[in-house]
């Protein structure tokens, strides 16, 4: 009698199971269904023609052109599609380098060393992180009007060499405070100072926060709008996303082909650098940043 009334309960139980498991991988379907359409959307219509990417509602072209991506070799008003993409990387690279120096030194005073007001300045820090970008436009645009700096990359660069993202630098401070403080003991007993036990020491097993930084640093500096549209003025020095905006003229007439082309090749970089960096990113988080 046992067995007999068990069997019915498990194979119950398997079914339940395996019904929760299809109507979960429906439901993640779904969500990359709705995920990817973007991406699908902006892939098929870099090869439709400009007149058919409003008029049309088919997804994908039925008859693929090659015109728009052909048409970005011939630039823009005169000026090279290349230099675009060569100001943004200039400025993603500068804005990469300056945030790891500066954040992961900045941190490392925070996470490491005691001094008075320690704990005022960091709390201060995170308070920025409040603060709306607009608030600081006008008087950051006036500061750099009047030095001079501005149609340049300074403006946009400046700061991340001063250690002024805050995000990042609580990002490595948390890891930071995560090493063991043997490590740092070790070091002073075998005569480093703070800079070389930050160097040597420190910053090889905060890899991947600074990965991770640098990542979405590279992101974001790539696809910023606002700062180059507020401090760059000649177009020759605009970047990817400044130079989408210039296929359209005065007039209202937009090369909507072309520009879509032009944004499917800026996500080539974008994927790269991730791709390039995800498996260091994740050796590091699978072994906690210790060896």
């Amino acid at each position: 009698m046992t067995s007999a009334t068990s069997t019915p309960v498990v194979h119950s139980a398997g079914g339940r199971r395996r019904a929760g498991s299809i109507a979960w991988h429906v439901g993640a379907l779904v969500v990359l269904a709705v995920v990817l359409y973007p991406v699908v959307w902006v892939i098929g219509a870099s090869f439709k023609p400009s007149k058919d990417i409003i008029a049309s509602l088919d997804l994908l072209p039925t008859k693929p052109v090659w015109a728009n991506f052909s048409g970005l070799a011939d630039g823009i008003s005169g000026i090279s599609i290349s230099s675009f993409f060569w100001n943004s990387l200039m400025y993603a690279v500068l804005a990469v380098v300056g945030v790891v120096l500066s954040s992961s030194l900045t941190a490392y005073a925070f996470a490491k060393i005691r001094f008075a007001g320690r704990n005022l300045l960091f709390t201060l820090m995170i308070g920025t992180l409040l603060l709306p970008y607009h608030v600081l436009l006008i008087p950051q645009y006036v500061l750099f009007r009047n030095l001079e700096l501005t149609d340049t990359l300074v403006p946009l660069v400046a700061g991340k060499f001063l250690a002024v993202e805050a995000f990042f630098v609580f990002l490595m401070v948390q890891f930071m405070r995560g090493l063991p403080r043997e490590l740092d003991e070790a070091a002073r007993l075998d005569g480093c100072g703070h800079f070389r036990t930050y160097w040597s020491i420190v910053l090889p097993l905060s890899r991947p926060a600074i990965i991770t930084s640098a990542i979405f640093t590279f992101i974001n500096a790539w696809n910023d709008f606002m700062g180059p549209l507020i401090y760059l003025n000649t177009p020759e020095k605009y970047t990817v996303s400044l130079g989408l905006m210039m296929f359209r003229d005065q007039e209202g007439i937009s090369n909507y082909g072309s520009m879509i082309a032009m944004s499917l090749v800026a996500l080539v970089p974008v994927i790269a650098f991730f791709m390039a960096f995800q498996r260091y990113l994740i050796d590091g988080m699978a072994t906690s940043g210790l060896k």
